[in-house]
C-alpha cells in the first residue's frame, strides 16, 4: 500500500472522527498491543469532576447521588460490547479476583465435578488464579493442556472450562460458540476470558449461550491504568452461584451491619469491598466512546490495519504467528524473532510503541479507534527501516525494563 491509498482510507474512514477524542501525543505512534489503551478526553474531565466536586465538596453525600450505583450502572454499559444483557455484568474488582470468584463458585455448584480444564500458554494470571482456586476446594485439580488437546480433556469431571477468548501472544481467536457448547456437552461451565477482546472484536456471550466471562477495563475500554474489571453471570446461574468473597457490598443489606451475610440477588452478590470509585469514574466516562459504534466497522479497519502491518513485517523478513483469518484472531499482529525486544526498543526510539512478549515475539495492537491509516503505514515503514539498518543490535536495545 502507498502512502496515498493510506490516507485515501483515512479520507473514507468513518471511524476516524472518533480519534480525536483521545489525547494522542504529537510525533507518537502507539501500537501497544494491547495493554493500556489511550487517555480519553472526556475521562480528562469527568476525573477532575470526580476529585474535586464529587470528592472534595460534595464528600460522603456523592454515595447517594451515584457512587453506590456505579458497579451496576457501568456494568450496563459494558453489556453491550459483550453481547450480554444490562443485569448480567457488573465492574468490580481486577480480572484476577473476578476470575477467583467465578472459578471456586463453578468448582462448587455440583462436588461430582472438580476439574478446571484450560489451555497451556494461557495468560499466566489465568492459570496462577486457577491453581488457586482450585486449592480452596477441597479434591479440586486444575487440567492444563495443549489447544489441540483440550476436547480429549473434558469430561464428566469437569466443573469448567477456562479460555481467554483472544490469546495475549499471538491473537488467535477462540470460537466462542463451538467451545461453549463442546462444554456444554459434557455437562461443564465455561469461563471466558474477554481482556484482549472486549473493544477489539464484537462478541456475543448470549448468542453463544457463554455462562461465565471476565475481562479488564483498561485495555481496548480505555479505562486507564488499574482500571476497575467487570465479570459477566448469564441470568440463568446467577441464583446458583455464590460469591465466595461474601464481602459487606454483596450482601442483601450492607447498611444493616448484621453479623449474618445473606447475599444479594443478581449482580450485586457479585461483589466484595468497597467500589474503586475514581477509577469507575474514569472508565465511565471512556465506555460513552463506543456509543452509537459499529463493531463491524471496528473489525473491517482492523483488518485492513493488520494487513498492512504484515506486508511490512513480511518485506523485512520477520514470521507471523498471528492467524491470516480475521475471524480466528483478535486486533492485535505478533512478529517471532530471536531478538524481538530489541527490535521493540529500537522502534520506541523511533516514536512507534509496540511491546514484547517473552520469549521472542513483538507484538503491535490494532486500535481502529485511535489509529489512521497512515499511522500504521508509517508504523511499517519505519520498521522496515529498523530491521534493514540492523540499529536493533545497539547494546542499550538489549537491557530489559521491569516492565516489557
Amino acid at each position: 500500500m502507498t502512502l496515498a491509498e493510506a490516507e485515501a482510507l483515512d479520507a473514507a474512514d468513518p471511524l476516524a472522527p472518533l480519534r480525536d477524542r483521545f489525547m494522542r501525543p504529537d510525533g507518537l505512534i502507539y501500537l501497544d498491543g494491547n495493554s493500556l489503551g489511550m487517555l480519553p478526553q472526556a475521562s480528562v474531565a469527568a476525573s477532575a469532576d470526580m476529585v474535586e466536586r464529587q470528592w472534595g465538596e460534595r464528600l460522603i453525600r456523592s454515595w447517594n447521588e451515584g457512587w453506590i450505583d456505579a458497579p451496576t450502572r457501568i456494568g450496563g454499559k459494558i453489556a453491550p460490547l459483550i453481547g450480554a444483557d444490562a443485569g448480567e455484568v457488573i465492574a468490580a474488582d481486577s480480572t484476577s479476583v473476578n476470575l477467583f470468584k467465578l472459578l471456586v463458585a463453578a468448582l462448587r455448584r455440583d462436588p461430582a465435578r472438580t476439574v478446571v480444564v484450560s489451555e497451556a500458554g494461557n495468560f499466566p494470571t489465568d492459570l496462577h488464579i486457577a491453581a488457586g482456586a482450585v486449592g480452596c476446594v477441597p479434591g479440586a485439580e486444575l487440567r492444563v493442556v495443549a489447544r489441540d488437546d483440550l476436547a480429549d480433556a473434558l469430561g464428566d469431571d469437569t466443573a469448567v472450562l477456562l479460555l481467554t477468548h483472544v490469546h495475549y501472544k499471538t491473537g488467535a481467536r477462540f470460537d466462542m460458540a463451538r467451545w461453549t457448547a463442546n462444554a456444554h456437552a459434557v455437562g461443564a461451565l465455561v469461563l471466558w476470558d474477554l481482556s484482549h477482546s472486549a473493544g477489539a472484536v464484537a462478541i456475543d456471550l448470549n448468542g453463544a449461550n457463554a455462562d461465565l466471562a471476565v475481562g479488564c477495563g483498561y485495555k481496548y475500554l480505555n479505562g486507564g491504568p488499574g482500571a476497575p474489571a467487570y465479570l459477566f453471570v448469564a441470568e440463568r446461574w446467577q441464583a446458583a452461584l455464590g460469591n465466595p468473597l461474601s464481602g459487606w457490598m454483596g450482601h442483601a443489606a450492607p447498611f444493616a451491619f448484621t453479623d449474618d451475610y445473606v447475599a444479594a440477588t443478581g449482580m450485586k452478590r457479585w461483589l466484595t469491598g468497597t467500589p474503586p470509585v475514581l477509577g469507575l469514574g474514569a472508565l465511565e466516562a471512556a465506555l460513552g466512546l463506543w456509543d452509537g459504534v459499529d463493531f463491524a466497522m471496528v473489525e473491517r479497519k482492523s483488518a485492513t490495519l493488520f494487513d498492512m502491518l504484515l506486508a511490512a513485517g513480511k518485506a523485512a523478513g520477520l514470521e507471523c504467528v498471528t492467524p491470516r483469518d480475521p475471524v480466528a484472531r483478535g486486533s492485535h499482529i505478533s512478529f517471532r524473532h530471536d531478538d524481538a525486544y530489541a527490535i521493540t526498543q529500537a522502534l520506541i526510539a523511533r516514536g512507534v510503541i509496540g511491546d514484547f512478549r517473552d520469549p521472542d515475539v513483538l507484538r503491535l495492537g490494532l486500535t481502529p479507534l485511535t489509529l489512521s491509516h497512515v499511522d500504521v503505514w508509517h508504523a511499517g515503514r519505519l520498521l522496515g527501516e529498523v530491521i534493514a539498518s540492523g540499529e536493533w543490535q545497539r547494546p542499550e536495545f538489549t537491557v530489559r525494563a521491569a516492565v516489557t
